[in-house]
């Protein structure tokens, strides 16, 4: 029998390592199954989801000029069902917080212009970084400061 690539063969499993698994084909070829090929989920140990002479259906997904031949399990399994994304807060509570923390888009964008909000952003950020500098430049010894000799 030909192995090859894209077909669906049945193997037994003949030695497991920590980076996947080697099943044995017909014809007694041997093939590799990736730990990344072994299961649709994250695999840490092939020993939990393979053991020695489990029969397997394996996917052939190369074979190269050498004779290696890389192999998939999870390929003939069905594929798990996404899971539909829900967004964890719902909007009222979004827009909670957005009030609380002075962010509500409706109340400052409604009254003031873009230039008037970045304004405002400028001198409140220049506030916060004289604050900062004064309360480095302290803990420093601050700019100009004499120290008796």
């Amino acid at each position: 029998m030909t192995i090859e690539v894209g077909s669906v063969i049945e193997g037994t499993v003949t030695g497991i390592t920590k980076f996947g698994a080697f099943v044995e084909l017909p014809d007694k070829k041997v093939g590799l199954v990736h730990i990344s090929e072994v299961a649709n989920e994250y695999v840490k140990d092939v020993n939990d989801f393979l053991k020695v002479r489990d029969k397997v259906s394996v996917k052939v997904l190369s074979v190269d000029d050498k004779g290696k031949i890389a192999l998939s399990i999870k390929q003939t399994q069905a594929a798990p069902e996404k899971k539909e994304f829900r967004p964890k807060r719902d909007m009222r509570q979004k827009h909670e917080f957005r009030q609380h923390n002075g962010f509500d888009s409706r109340r400052s964008s409604g009254s003031l212009s873009f230039e008037d909000r970045l304004s405002k952003f400028l001198k409140e950020s220049d506030e916060r970084l004289m604050d900062l500098k004064r309360n480095t430049e302290s803990k420093r010894g601050g700019r100009g400061a004499r120290h008796a000799d």
